[in-house]
């Protein structure tokens, strides 16, 4: 379901896939070939100030079922957030895997090329640098991301448009 806050609806290519079931509202930008899945909530209803209003999320970012997004400003390309995590993180950079479960908490901040585990919890304000391999609650930066974890994320990502139009094609109008 799509939803206007303040006058204002979310914008969404025609190469995205959005579920019938995921819920989508206000100030929110999505860049091309994008997913989002059934019971994903995201929130585009941050009132200004620190984070601005409008949510930008960039190109083939997926947004996997029941995941929740609230009060962050910016999404990058190649961002893949697991089942279940919960993303209020400021800014989560490209290249990206957040596994299933994850909570990334207000103001933290995610560099380009890193992998969440799942299960973590990113602090409140907890800045991650590039490169990093994520894990634990509270989170901490295990070591740099590997060229095999980098790997099964280019993986992932490239069943995601195949995936997609599977769905549209099969989309039921009734």
């Amino acid at each position: 379901m799509l939803e206007s806050f303040m006058g204002k609806m979310p914008h969404i290519p025609d190469s995205c896939f959005v579920s019938d079931a995921a819920y989508i509202m206000g100030d929110i930008e999505f860049g091309e070939g994008c997913s989002v899945w059934p019971g994903a909530v995201i929130r585009g209803d941050a009132p200004g100030g620190v984070h601005g209003s409008q949510m930008i999320i960039g190109n083939n970012t997926h947004i996997e079922d029941n995941v929740t997004v609230h009060f962050t400003k910016s999404i990058g390309d190649r961002v893949v957030m697991g089942h279940g995590a919960v993303v209020e993180a400021y800014s989560i950079g490209n290249n990206v895997l957040i596994g299933d479960n994850a909570t990334l908490l207000a103001y933290s901040k995610i560099g380009d090329n890193c992998i969440i585990a799942a299960g973590s919890t990113v602090t409140e304000g907890m800045e991650i640098p590039d490169n990093s391999f994520v894990t634990g609650s509270p989170a901490k930066i295990k070591r740099a991301t590997s060229e095999k974890q980098m790997e099964m994320l280019e993986e992932l990502l490239s069943y995601m448009p195949p995936l997609i139009a599977e769905h549209k094609q099969n989309r039921c109008d009734c």
